[in-house]
């Protein structure tokens, strides 16, 4: 699914294709939130372009369909700056997404490769965003941005509550202030969104997978143990992909950074819900491992502030809906 860019593409058909009034790029488009955020795109008949590291058919398979067949995918490191020059080119999008990032072991583990991807391969894409006219950008900032709340500060060794305590969350709060920049000098219209724990179907990595991984073993019958525990936020994945097409195609004059409602709960009360869905998983789902820190947003940010109609789906309802999915 999706069409890898072959550039002896007939000139013809890109111009078809500029002709679409709605040209959206989406940076990271082949991953979990960027596959939902292709689907909503679509469902929308907006004209779709996707740079990635590497597409992924059999998620689009499944989450897509056939419509992804429609779908060019341009694949480059976002440090690539000739690739993604490349990107923009096919596109000549009207409006940007940009989920495209190294995630906190990754960051942790290498923070110049981190910085370079996710800072300056953030800078890059509002820099050509800028060039090519984009109207706006809709992009991934974290609650990373933030550290423990004061309760939690001293257990978890942070001087200050409410500051990045990872490379990860200091590179985004970098871009965060990068986004400022491009409204202050450039006037270029941007949203960021700080989900918390994002879930929902074909979420499978990262230790806050094991909710939606407990959905998918509950509805195969199968066991599985959920690695952590506490209370956490959480935001179904197509509330989150509604965000970042909302926050590009009808994004305010200003560099925004909004929250999202991130329904709290504790995996255990996680366990209940699956268990109300599918009562036959009782016994084989379980909880074990450390509690993680419930970072939070210290201002009231929320995106029904941009939106005033926005509605969350509730933590049952998106568990409901991840289990029909695998049941399918």
């Amino acid at each position: 699914m999706g069409r890898v860019w072959d550039p002896d593409w007939q000139r013809g058909e890109a111009m078809a294709e500029a002709k679409v009034a709605t040209r959206v790029l989406v940076t990271g488009g082949c991953g979990f939130i960027g596959s939902w955020v292709v689907r909503d795109l679509l469902a929308r008949g907006a004209s779709v372009t996707v740079f990635d590291v590497a597409p992924n058919p059999t998620r689009w398979s499944r989450l897509i369909g056939p419509s992804a067949d429609s779908v060019p995918v341009i694949t480059g490191e976002l440090t690539d700056q000739e690739a993604l020059e490349r990107a923009f080119a096919l596109a000549q999008p009207t409006h940007v997404i940009h989920l495209a990032a190294l995630l906190t072991p990754d960051c942790q583990s290498d923070p110049i490769r981190g910085c370079r991807v996710n800072v300056l391969g953030t800078t890059m894409v509002f820099e050509l965003a800028r060039r090519h006219g984009v109207q706006a950008v809709s992009w991934a900032s974290s609650m990373a941005v933030f550290g423990p709340e004061p309760g939690e500060a001293a257990n978890a060794g942070v001087r200050e509550p409410n500051r990045p305590p990872s490379f990860y969350g200091a590179f985004k709060k970098g871009c965060e202030l990068v986004a400022e920049q491009y409204w202050m000098h450039h006037q270029l219209r941007s949203l960021g969104l700080r989900p918390h724990v994002v879930y929902g179907p074909e979420r499978e990595q990262g230790i806050s997978a094991g909710p939606s991984l407990a959905a998918r073993a509950a509805a195969h019958g199968a066991e599985y143990t959920i690695g952590f525990r506490g209370v956490l936020g959480y935001d179904y994945v197509e509330d989150v992909a509604r965000g970042f097409v909302r926050g590009a195609l009808d994004c305010p004059a200003g560099a925004h950074v909004v929250d999202l409602p991130s329904e709290p709960a504790s995996v255990e009360q996680i366990l209940e819900a699956l268990e109300g869905i599918v009562p036959s998983s009782r016994g084989r789902l379980k909880v074990q491992g450390p509690t993680l820190p419930s970072n939070d947003s210290p201002h009231d940010q929320m995106i029904s502030a941009i939106f005033a109609d926005w509605k969350a789906t509730s933590l049952s309802e998106g568990l409901r809906r991840t289990v029909e999915f695998y049941r399918t």
